[in-house]
C-alpha cells in the first residue's frame, strides 16, 4: 500500500479550533490528516468543564495532561492527574474528567481509531484563531451532544439533576 499523504506541521495556536460543550478543542490532526488511523486535540478545559462519564465502542483514548488538574473518573473511581500524567482507555471503559481547580487545565487527547473529532465538528462551535475560552455550555449544546453521541458509539451517562 502507497500511502501519499503529507507530513503534518502546525505551530503554536494553528489548526481548526471548536468550542465544544464548553471546553476548548484545537485539532492537531484529523482523521482526514491521518487516512482514519487516528486524531489528537489539543483541548483547554476551563474550571468545571469536561464531560460526565461515558464509553466508547469504536476507539481507544488517550489523555496526557500539560497544565492545570484534571479529575478523571475511571469505572467510578477518582483519580487527580497533574502536569506529566498519561491516561490511556480502552474501548468500553466508562471514563469521564473535570476540572475540579479553579484555573484552566490543557491536555493532549489522541483517539485511535480516528472519527470522534467529527463529532466534535458536528456539535461544536467554530472559534476564531487565538481564542482562549469557549463559552459556558447550555442546555442546546448538551442536547445536541446527547443526540449525537449514539451515532459516533458513544454512551453517556446523563448525570442527574
Amino acid at each position: 500500500m502507497n500511502d501519499v499523504r503529507q507530513p503534518i506541521v502546525r505551530a503554536t495556536n494553528q489548526g481548526r479550533l471548536v468550542a465544544v460543550v464548553g471546553d476548548l478543542y484545537r485539532f492537531l490532526a484529523e482523521g482526514t490528516d491521518t487516512a482514519g488511523k487516528y486524531a489528537t486535540i489539543d483541548a483547554t478545559v476551563p474550571p468545571g468543564g469536561g464531560p460526565p462519564p461515558h464509553k466508547h465502542s469504536r476507539e481507544e483514548e488517550s489523555f496526557y495532561v500539560l497544565e492545570g488538574e484534571i479529575t478523571f473518573s475511571i469505572d467510578d473511581k477518582q483519580t487527580v492527574a497533574g502536569p506529566g500524567t498519561f491516561v490511556q482507555m480502552p474501548i468500553g471503559v466508562w471514563h469521564g474528567f473535570r476540572n475540579n481547580s479553579d484555573r484552566p487545565a490543557r491536555m493532549i487527547i489522541s483517539v485511535a481509531p480516528a472519527g470522534l473529532e467529527q463529532m466534535f465538528i458536528e456539535i461544536g462551535t467554530p472559534m476564531a484563531e487565538g481564542s482562549t475560552t469557549a463559552q459556558p455550555p447550555t442546555p442546546e449544546e448538551i442536547g445536541k451532544l446527547l443526540a449525537a453521541a449514539p451515532r459516533y458509539g458513544i454512551e453517556v451517562r446523563v448525570p442527574p439533576h
